[in-house]
Order: structure tokens, then sequence, then C-alpha cells
């Protein structure tokens, strides 16, 4: 047997584990959607002036991110999203990448061995091909000098903007700074260990 053999199920059954979290992020991202700022808000010329010091332009964005953390992660989302279209070769290894790892090893089932060149490869193998494979796309690439750049570009204009906003017209309130953490909550130390267990286990042949 010379080639890859891949078998893909003709049904699969996300496991409880697996649901729950993707419960969890669901529900996470319509209370980040629901708490989004008005764009007009956001960009209303009246309220942009020049901080008089250093201190005041800290004191703006301190104030500002909370207020419009889902603005602004929508904002780098966006530079992220422009920089990969106007690079289709890197946007194509990316998702070339990802399916990898969904295919290979996040939705694999378990009872189902993947075989290359007539030897059947352990779990252990095949993380480790999957890890190099994304250490030579990232780093061997342009991808990761890509997405660090789009990412500082879009940081420094989430930053001016925060620095010339004034927030003195913005209804802050203590739940405000609160909820900005509400999605990253997801992603938290307990949600990372159960989220290893069950990607592992995602899938099961119906």
């Amino acid at each position: 047997m010379s080639s890859l053999l891949l078998h893909i199920p003709k049904s699969v059954s996300l496991s409880p584990s697996f649901r729950n979290f993707a419960s969890r992020v669901a529900n996470s991202i319509h209370r980040a959607c629901s708490r989004q700022r008005p764009w007009p808000e956001l960009f209303e010329f009246t309220a942009l002036s020049r901080p008089h010091s250093l201190s005041d332009a800290t004191t703006r964005i301190r104030k500002n991110l909370p207020y419009f953390w889902t603005n602004y992660l929508t904002l780098i989302g966006g530079v992220l999203t422009f920089s990969l279209l106007s690079h289709p070769l890197s946007l194509i290894s990316l998702l070339l990448l990802l399916s990898a790892w969904i295919l290979f090893y996040f939705f694999k089932p378990s009872e189902q061995p993947l075989i290359l060149f007539g030897r059947t490869l352990s779990n252990s193998e095949i993380l480790a091909i999957l890890v190099g494979a994304t250490i030579v796309v990232m780093f061997f690439t342009s991808v990761a000098s890509l997405l660090i750049s789009a990412t500082l570009i879009g940081g420094a204009i989430v930053c001016v903007h925060a620095a010339f906003r004034d927030p003195a017209d913005l209804f802050l309130d203590e739940q405000d700074g609160a909820s900005s953490s509400g999605f990253f909550n997801v992603v938290n130390g307990t949600s990372i260990t159960q989220t290893a267990a069950s990607m592992r286990d995602a899938v099961s042949m119906v």
C-alpha cells in the first residue's frame, strides 16, 4: 500500500463534552455580539479630539477599550481578513493546515486508523506530523509574519482611535469591564483542559 488511506465516516456524532464546549462558545459569542456598540457611536467625529497629554491618552484608552471592546475585536478581525484575502497563497495554506488538523486529529474517529505507505500511524505520530507541518507553514512561509503584522496594524488602529475618542459622553458602568472578559473566560485554564480532552474524542462512528 503506497498511498495515504483516508476513510471518511458516513456520519459522526459529537461527544457530550464537545457539544457542551461548543454551546458555551456559541453563547459567549452571542453575548459579546449583543453588547456591541453602535458603529456611529464609535465613529462620532464630534467626539474625536487630541489628548492633552500621554496620561490623558492612557486614560482614554483604558475607558474606551472595555466600552468598545467588541467593535475593536471586529476591526482587528477585519484587518486580518483583508490581509489574508490580499495574500491568497497564505489563506490557502492556512485553510489546508486547518483542514488537516480537523480531518486527521480533532475529528478522526479513534477506531479508524490512519495508514501511510502501509504503516499504521499512532496518535502521537500524527500529532508530531501535524505540529511539524504547522511549524513549516507558519515560520517558513509568510503566514506568520502576515498574521503578526496584520494584528499589530489592527492593534495600532484601535489604540489610536481609543486615544483620540473622548469618553466623556459614554455611559460607563462597572459591568462593561467585566463583560469584556466574558468571552475569554471560555478559554480559561479549566476550559482548555476540558477541550483538549474532548476534542480528541470529538466524534465517534454511528
